[in-house]
């Protein structure tokens, strides 16, 4: 009975010890700040926006107050700011919003072959429609030659969209060049801009870009909010149609706590940006050389230096991705690509689309790093995954083929 009592405490020890979070692109944690600025809009500030008395008006104030802060972090105008209940949301408003405004007139798209799903499957159905659809490459770090986007360009091209950073290598666009060339053909620029707050500096005017996506839960506010800045004149149309809140792109009672979050969270990813990074950066670097120091052959995925600067993305030798992070699922989460397909056991298609072949897609792990990683987390990462990827290779090497 006793030992029984023992092997109960050992197993409860380990169900409630977490792994090292290295999963950033995925998800964030919920800051303190935003969770404490989030708190009243959960009691007793519940009012609706649209009502004029003083609860409506204390939570129609705080709306315009966030819409203010998340504007001021990306070098918009407050009314430019259109809150969705998440990234995805923007950008099928952004890419469906474009095309019902114009598709009397023009009826192409421009998009790239490293987009998220939440991108690629609005494109998809818009070419069911009748709409078509050029899908610009990428070269072997996932960059996209803005050439190539030129050579897609036509006269009744109607939007461009091309994410700003990717969320399983890094590799940061040339968005700003790309948008100068779809203005010039007389298209609108779309970039989702989900992994890029908190990490690198997002201005809308430097970007040259009509409309971009944002994502809370991305930069430390909750799940269930994002936003699309919709550049003032931007010519768009709603898909969803209701009593007209935000400006009648995005009806329905507004989500006043998350709103109110993701406003203290653009206010946490405006300060000491550079700083953060930085360290984030440092951190990221240590962990591949001391990786790169005990596992021969490991490769990098993604442009090594235009790159988001939390952002690891490796193919393990001789192993399987999928089977290092089960086999290190104690001590460290990370993923194999994107947090929406990470189930499936196939090449990812940012890889594919960037030339990677098979078997070193396969070996790939994506690690990200955030706010709270710590020095200590990154040694004891390190040598978890070491260890797991040795006793693996060992594992395979005395088994019979």
């Amino acid at each position: 009975m006793a030992a029984a009592r023992t092997s109960g405490r050992k197993q409860q020890a380990q169900l409630t010890r977490l792994p090292i979070y290295l999963d950033y692109n995925a998800t964030t944690p919920v800051a303190p700040e935003v969770a404490d600025a989030m708190q009243p809009f959960l009691h007793e500030a519940f009012g609706n926006p649209s009502s004029s008395h003083a609860y409506g008006r204390r939570a129609y104030e705080a709306v315009e107050q966030a819409r203010a802060e998340v504007a001021l972090l990306i070098g918009a105008r407050p009314g430019e700011i259109v809150f969705t209940g998440c990234a995805s949301e923007a950008n099928n408003l952004a890419l469906c919003g474009v095309a019902s405004a114009l598709q009397s007139r023009k009826r192409h798209l421009v998009v790239s072959a490293v987009e998220h799903p939440a991108v690629l499957e609005p494109a998809l159905s818009l070419k069911a429609q009748g709409w078509e659809v050029s899908i610009v490459g990428v070269d072997r770090h996932g960059w996209i030659d803005p050439a190539d986007v030129a050579r897609a360009l036509r006269d009744d091209t109607a939007l461009v969209s091309i994410m700003h950073a990717n969320n399983e290598v890094g590799t940061i666009q040339s968005i700003a060049e790309i948008a100068a060339l779809a203005h010039a053909r007389g298209a609108l620029m779309h970039t989702d801009a989900a992994q890029s707050p908190g990490k690198i500096a997002v201005n809308v005017d430097h970007l040259q870009v009509d409309l971009l996506t944002l994502a809370g839960h991305k930069f430390y506010a909750t799940k269930g909010i994002g936003a699309l800045y919709v550049r003032r004149g931007t010519t768009m149309q709603p898909h969803l149609h209701g009593a007209g809140q935000e400006h009648g792109l995005r009806p329905g009672t507004e989500n006043v706590s998350a709103i109110v979050g993701i406003g203290a969270a653009a206010r946490v990813a405006s300060t000491s940006l550079a700083e953060h990074a930085a360290r984030q950066q440092q951190l990221r670097d240590q962990l591949h050389r001391l990786l790169q120091e005990a596992i021969p052959d490991l490769l990098l995925n993604g442009h090594p230096r235009q790159r988001l600067p939390n952002t690891l993305n490796l193919s393990f030798p001789r192993v399987s991705g999928r089977d290092l992070l089960l086999a290190v699922d104690n001590d460290v989460a990370a993923s194999v690509g994107s947090a929406c397909h990470s189930e499936r056991d196939q090449v990812s298609g940012v890889l594919a689309a960037m030339g990677i072949g098979s078997q070193r897609a396969m070996g790939a792990v994506r690690i990200s790093l955030g706010r709270f990683t710590t020095t200590d987390e990154i040694q004891r990462a390190a040598q978890a995954l070491i260890t797991s990827w040795m006793q693996l290779v060992a594992c395979a090497t005395r088994t019979p083929s």
